[in-house]
C-alpha cells in the first residue's frame, strides 16, 4: 500500500498558501492577451526542454536548444542523439497538451505514449516499454524493484492518483507520484523526462503551469529523491514548490497590473534599506520563507516579501 507521510507537510503551509495566492492572482487576472501566452508558453517549453534534457546530461545550452527548437537548425559538434532529444521533448510537451482536458484521468496508455515520444528514433527498442529486465540507478540510494512487477506497480501508482486516499493537495499528490515512479523505474530509459512530464500533467490539469526542474538545482533534486527513498519529502516537496512558484511569478509578471517587482537579491539589497545582508535573504529564499524565484544560480525577490517577513516574525514573537 503506498503511503504518504503527512508530516511532511508542516512547514509547508506558509509556501501551499502563497502558491495559492499567486494562482488566485492569475485566475483573476485572465484572460491575458493570447500573443503574451503564447509567447510564455513557447519560451516555457524551450526551457522545459533545456533543463530537463540537461539533468540527463544533455550538453546543448539553452540558447542552443532554442535555436534547434525554433530555427530548426542543427549545432555543430553536438550528437545526433542530443538533437533528437530535443526535438522529442518539445513534441512530447505538445502532446501533453493535447491531453489536457476537462476531468482528464492520468492513465497507463498516456505515460507509455509520452515516454515512446521523448525516446522516438534513440532507442526504439524500448521507446514505450515497460522494462524486462533489472536496471541500477548511479548514485541512488536504493534498487528499483524486479522487473516482473513493474506493471502492477505503476498501476498501483496510477490507482493511488486517482482516488488519492490520503487527500492530498495537487502539489503533494504530483510530488508522491515524481518519486513513487522514479522508485519503480518503469522503463530502461528516459524515465526522468517522462516522470517531469507526467508531473506536470498532473499539476496542469488542476489548472498550475508547468513546474521546471532547474538544471542548476540537479544535484539537489537528486539528493531530495534520495531522502524521499528514506521517507523524507521535505526537500522534494520544497523543490517542487519553488520550480512551481517560478512559473507562476513568470505569468503574473506578464499581467499589465504585475503587483510585485522583482530584482535580483543582490540588488535589492545594495539598492534598498534591507534589514538583513544578501546571504541571510538568499537562505530564506532557498528554505521558502519568502516570496521569491530562482534564476540560473540567482534568486529574486521583493522588498515587499522582505518587509512581509519580517512583521510575521515581529507578530510572532
Amino acid at each position: 500500500m503506498l503511503e504518504f507521510n503527512l508530516d511532511e507537510r508542516q512547514g509547508l503551509q506558509a509556501i501551499y498558501r502563497r502558491i495559492d495566492d499567486k494562482k488566485t492572482t492569475l485566475e483573476k487576472g485572465r484572460p491575458l492577451s493570447s500573443i503574451a501566452l503564447e509567447k510564455i508558453k513557447e519560451t516555457l517549453a524551450i526551457e522545459w526542454t533545456y533543463n530537463s534534457n540537461s539533468i540527463e546530461g544533455n550538453t546543448l545550452t539553452l540558447n542552443e536548444t532554442k535555436v534547434i527548437l525554433e530555427d530548426g537548425l542543427t549545432v555543430h559538434g553536438k550528437s545526433l542523439r542530443e538533437h533528437f532529444e530535443a526535438h522529442n521533448h518539445a513534441k512530447a510537451i505538445d502532446y501533453l497538451y493535447r491531453l489536457l482536458k476537462p476531468n482528464y484521468a492520468l492513465n497507463a496508455g498516456d505515460i507509455v505514449s509520452l515516454h515512446k515520444i521523448v525516446l522516438n528514433s534513440i532507442e526504439d527498442h524500448c521507446a514505450g516499454q515497460l522494462r524486462n529486465s533489472a536496471v541500477r540507478i548511479t548514485g541512488a540510494n536504493f534498487v528499483p524493484p524486479n522487473a516482473r512487477k513493474v506493471p502492477d506497480l505503476l498501476d498501483e501508482l496510477i490507482e493511488y492518483v486517482k482516488h488519492n486516499p490520503q487527500g492530498l493537495n495537487t502539489i503533494e499528490l504530483a510530488t508522491v507520484f515524481h518519486h513513487r515512479f522514479v522508485w519503480i523505474h518503469p522503463f530502461l530509459d528516459g524515465n526522468g523526462r517522462t516522470v517531469r512530464l507526467v508531473m506536470n500533467l498532473l499539476l496542469m490539469r488542476s489548472g498550475f503551469p508547468p513546474a521546471i526542474i532547474l538544471k542548476n538545482d540537479r544535484k539537489k533534486y537528486y539528493d531530495a529523491l534520495n531522502q524521499a527513498n528514506n521517507g523524507n519529502y521535505q526537500k522534494l516537496l520544497l523543490l517542487m514548490c519553488q520550480a512551481l512558484e517560478r512559473t507562476l511569478n513568470i505569468y503574473i509578471n506578464a499581467m499589465p497590473n504585475s503587483p510585485d517587482d522583482y530584482s535580483s537579491i543582490a540588488n535589492l539589497v545594495e539598492e534598498e534599506k534591507m534589514p538583513y545582508g544578501p546571504e541571510y535573504i538568499s537562505l530564506l529564499a532557498r528554505r521558502g520563507k519568502i516570496d521569491a524565484y530562482k534564476e540560473g544560480k540567482n534568486w529574486y525577490t521583493s522588498k515587499a516579501a522582505v518587509e512581509k517577513y519580517v512583521k510575521e516574525r515581529l507578530r510572532n514573537r
